[in-house]
Order: C-alpha cells, then sequence, then structure tokens
C-alpha cells in the first residue's frame, strides 16, 4: 500500500485503520500511542452532536477542521474501541506498550476495551492540563487531567537504560502547538515516546495533525501513522517535512511562565 507522506523512519497513511492495517504485512510494533475520538458527551447529547460544537465553547477551536468518528454512543463506542485494539495487538510485541489517551467519562470504557483485546491493563497516566483547563461556572470542579491507560500484552519489559516514567505528566495547551481540535501538546508526545525503545516502532492508526509521529521523528524512534482525514494528512504532512528541513527548533517548546500560585498536586489515579 502506498503512503500519503513519508519522511525518514515516519510514514503515514491516508484511510481506515480497519483497511489499512491489515494491508501493512510485517509490521512490528514496540509501542501504541494513540489518541482516539472519545466519543464523550456535550451537555449530554454527545451522541449526535459535531465536533466542532462540543470543543468550540471558548473559541479557541473555532476555525479548525472537524473530524468524523467522534458520535458513537457508549455500547458502540466500546464495541469498536475492543476491535480495533485487538487489531493492532496482532502488530504488537509480547513486551510492547500500548498507550490510549481517553477522559473520564469514557476511562472505565477504554479500561475494559484494552483487556476485552487481550491487554493486561497495567494502570492509568494522569495529564494535568494545569489551571487554564476549562470549567463550567465557579462552582465547578475543573476538568483539569485527560487520562492514559496503558497495559501490555506480557511481562513488561525491564528497561535498565531508562524508567522507571512518571505516572503524572503536567504540560499546558498553547495555541501556537495546537493543530487538531482535540489536539495533544507536542511537549507531552515528546515525554511519552520515550517509553518506546529508542530506534523502536511506534504505531498510532488515529494520527490526526501527526503530533505522535513528530514526537517520534524528533526523538530517534520509527513510526507508522494511519489518519481517516485527508485533511489532517495534510497538515501532519507538513509539520514533518518542516521538522526534516529545520530540525527539531522548529518543534513548539514549553514557554516558562509566572504563576500567580502553585499549582495544586497530582492526585493519585
Amino acid at each position: 500500500m502506498s503512503p500519503y507522506f513519508q519522511s525518514g523512519a515516519v510514514t503515514l497513511y491516508h484511510g481506515d485503520l480497519f483497511e489499512v492495517l491489515p494491508k501493512l504485512s510485517g509490521l512490528v510494533v514496540d509501542t501504541l500511542l494513540t489518541d482516539p475520538p472519545y466519543c464523550s458527551g456535550a451537555a449530554g447529547g454527545g451522541a449526535k452532536c459535531d465536533p466542532r460544537l462540543k470543543y468550540c465553547q471558548n473559541g479557541q477551536n473555532c476555525g479548525r477542521v472537524s473530524f468524523d468518528g467522534d458520535n458513537k454512543d457508549s455500547i458502540s463506542y466500546g464495541w469498536w474501541s475492543m476491535l480495533w485494539l485487538k487489531l493492532c495487538r496482532r502488530s504488537l510485541r509480547e513486551t510492547s506498550y500500548a498507550m490510549v489517551f481517553t477522559d473520564w467519562r469514557q476511562l472505565p470504557t477504554i479500561t475494559n476495551a484494552m483487556q476485552g483485546a487481550d491487554f493486561i491493563h497495567r494502570g492509568t497516566m494522569a495529564w494535568d492540563k494545569g489551571l487554564a483547563s476549562r470549567a463550567p461556572h465557579k462552582g465547578y470542579i475543573r476538568h483539569q487531567c485527560e487520562f492514559i491507560p496503558w497495559g501490555t500484552l506480557g511481562k513488561c519489559a525491564n528497561r535498565s537504560d531508562t524508567g522507571p516514567f512518571p505516572g503524572c505528566l503536567r504540560h499546558q495547551v498553547r495555541q501556537d502547538d495546537k493543530h487538531h481540535m482535540t489536539g495533544k501538546p507536542t511537549a507531552l508526545l515528546l515525554e511519552l515516546v520515550q517509553i518506546c525503545p529508542a530506534g523502536g516502532m511506534v504505531l498510532d492508526p488515529f494520527a490526526g495533525s501527526g503530533t505522535t509521529l513528530v514526537a517520534a521523528q524528533a526523538s530517534g524512534r520509527r513510526a507508522i501513522g494511519i489518519e481517516l482525514s485527508e485533511a489532517y494528512c495534510e497538515i501532519a504532512a507538513k509539520r514533518l517535512e518542516l521538522l526534516a528541513s529545520k530540525g527539531p527548533e522548529s518543534i513548539a517548546r514549553p514557554q516558562k511562565r509566572i504563576a500567580k500560585r502553585p499549582p495544586p498536586p497530582c492526585s493519585a489515579v
């Protein structure tokens, strides 16, 4: 199958993962790291809600490309998640790590889907987005964290070269580093790809704007990405081209800032 874009050891395919992944015969993956659609609610009506209505409430996402696959109900989302995890599982080593982004609503669904796909659920990392994360009103507790359940197929590899890895990651979302409506900070993915052995292969079947691929390429990992939206494939390709031409300096880095008060401690998950 011909890739949409290739740069060094990173390859991006355009299409549905259920159609693309079976055609990549011989693929052996060291780390599954992905950010699938959450299919999470929007004031209780998320089942039929366009992503632009869910993620444009603060005006920061307006103008970004919308995306498909974010309108499943809870039952279909759980089954669908288990199916794609099972498909990805075929390409993983026994010692491979699987890490899947989700939010508080879908955390039980994703952990169940991982176990249903025969992964051993090893734990859940928390991504603390900081005090800038939204809250509907002043009486509300901020949705300050998103979550990354992780697991393996067999024993955890004994990484004598690095680790242990943090279970709570703190990175703020910056608009100059947000290329997708639900994009994650590049610095966050740069930290997560370190779990993949140096030179290892990372698989992201929901590549989006390519942040996982950018992080993999910048840190000396190989990567395969699959993305359904051609518009986002083009954004990812441009980011990878920029990285190849200008080097790691082209990647947005966290900016130092003066906090009005110290950030609260990260709660155990």
